[in-house]
C-alpha cells in the first residue's frame, strides 16, 4: 500500500508491501505515484520469489560486513577485502546469488592467482566462503553452496626461516636506536623494544602494542590483552612473561601504555631498518615462530600451545616449529 506526503516543495512517496518498505523522493505528485506503483508491483515479485533470485554478492558482502566483521578485531580488515573483490571483480559482484556459482568463484581465482600469492587467495577464500555459508544458514538468502566442487589453491610449504640473534636482532636494534635497560623516547627505539619482547615472549605485534599498566603485571608475568579469536572464545588471551621479557619492559612500566606506534608505523619502520641493513627474508611475525621453537626446549607442547594461544597442535609443529633436524641431531 502507498501513501504520499509533502516533502519540501516535492512529494515523498511511502510504499509498505508485507513488511517490506521503501521510500523516495519526487519533484511532483503524479511522479511519485508511478514510482509508488511500480515499486509495489516488484515487491510483490520479490516476496514470491527465492531471496537468492533477488539478492546479490555484493549486499551479501555489504550484510556481512556490518553484521559479522564489525564483531571481530579485524574488522576493518575482512571490510577492505570484501571492497577490494567489488572494485576488481564489478561484474560477479553484481551477480545474483543464484546467479554466482563455482564456475564465478574458479574465475575469481584464476584471476587473483596471476596477481597474488597462493596463501592470499586461500585468506580470501576462507572470508567469502564464511559469507556464503552465513547467507545460507543463518539468513536464508540461498539454499546452494558455489563452494561445491571448488578447489582450493595449495599454499606453499610453511616458512622454516630462523632468527640469527648476532647477524639479525643486535644490528636491527642498533640501526633503531635501541639501548638496553632504557626506555624507547622514538618510535624507532620501540619498534626494537617490540621486536625484542616478540622474540621472548611469542606475542604477535598486535598484542605486543596493546601492553600497559592495566593488562600487564610484571610481578605476576602475566600480560592479558584481546585477540583475534576472542568473539569465539569469549574472553581474552593471559600470556605468561618469561623473566627475560619483564627485565625488558621494567623501564615502561610506569606508562599507561608501553608503546605509542601503530601497527602500520611498527610494520614500515620494522622493513626500512632491515633493508637498510640488507638482512632478506626476515618478518616481524617470524619472532614469534622463533620464540616458540626456543620455548619448545624448556615446555611440553601443550604448555607450548597455552603460550602461543593455539587450540590446533599442528599449528605448532606445522608453522611455528622451526628446529631443523640438524639442530635437533646436535642435541640427541
Amino acid at each position: 500500500m502507498a501513501s504520499f506526503t509533502r516533502h519540501g516543495d516535492g512529494w515523498r512517496a511511502h510504499v509498505f508491501v508485507k513488511g517490506q518498505r521503501d521510500t523516495k523522493v519526487f519533484r511532483t505528485q503524479r511522479e511519485a505515484k508511478a514510482w509508488a506503483a511500480t515499486r509495489e508491483t516488484e515487491l510483490r515479485a520479490q516476496i514470491n520469489k527465492d531471496p537468492s533470485e533477488f539478492r546479490t554478492v555484493s549486499e551479501a558482502f555489504a550484510r556481512y560486513g556490518s553484521d559479522v566483521s564489525s564483531k571481530k578485531q579485524d574488522a576493518r580488515g575482512e571490510r577492505s577485502r570484501l571492497k577490494a573483490f567489488e572494485k576488481d571483480f564489478p561484474h560477479l559482484a553484481a551477480m545474483t546469488l543464484a546467479e554466482f556459482k563455482t564456475p564465478q568463484l574458479v574465475e575469481w581465482r584464476d584471476a587473483r592467482l596471476k596477481v597474488v600469492s597462493p596463501s592470499s587467495v586461500v585468506r580470501d577464500v576462507n572470508l567469502i566462503r564464511n559469507v556464503f555459508y552465513t547467507a545460507r544458514d543463518e539468513w536464508h538468502w540461498m539454499t546452494h553452496n558455489p563452494f561445491t566442487g571448488f578447489k582450493i589453491p595449495q599454499e606453499g610449504a610453511p616458512r622454516d626461516r630462523r632468527v640469527d640473534p648476532w647477524k639479525e636482532v643486535r644490528p636491527i636494534c642498533r640501526a633503531l636506536g635501541y639501548v638496553t635497560g632504557r626506555a624507547p623516547e622514538t618510535k624507532s627505539q620501540e619498534i626494537a623494544l617490540a621486536f625484542l619482547v616478540a622474540l621472548r615472549t611469542a606475542m604477535r605485534a598486535g598484542e605486543i602494542l596493546q601492553l600497559g599498566k592495566k593488562n600487564c603485571d610484571l610481578k605476576k608475568r602475566v600480560a592479558t590483552v584481546s585477540h583475534k579469536m576472542q568473539r569465539l572464545t569469549g574472553k581474552p588471551r593471559s600470556i605468561p612473561l618469561t623473566r627475560h621479557a619483564v627485565r625488558l619492559l621494567s623501564p615502561v612500566a610506569d606508562r599507561e601504555r608501553f608503546f605509542t606506534v601503530s601497527s602500520s608505523t611498527l610494520a614500515t619502520l620494522f622493513v626500512k631498518a632491515k633493508t637498510r641493513l640488507k638482512i632478506d627474508g626476515l618478518h616481524f611475525h617470524d619472532a614469534r615462530a622463533e620464540a616458540l621453537t626456543r620455548l619448545a626446549r624448556r615446555v611440553d607442547v601443550l604448555t607450548l600451545a597455552r603460550i602461543s594461544g593455539h587450540s590446533d597442535l599442528r599449528m605448532i609443529s606445522e608453522v611455528y616449529y622451526r628446529e631443523s633436524a640438524e639442530d635437533i641431531a646436535a642435541r640427541l
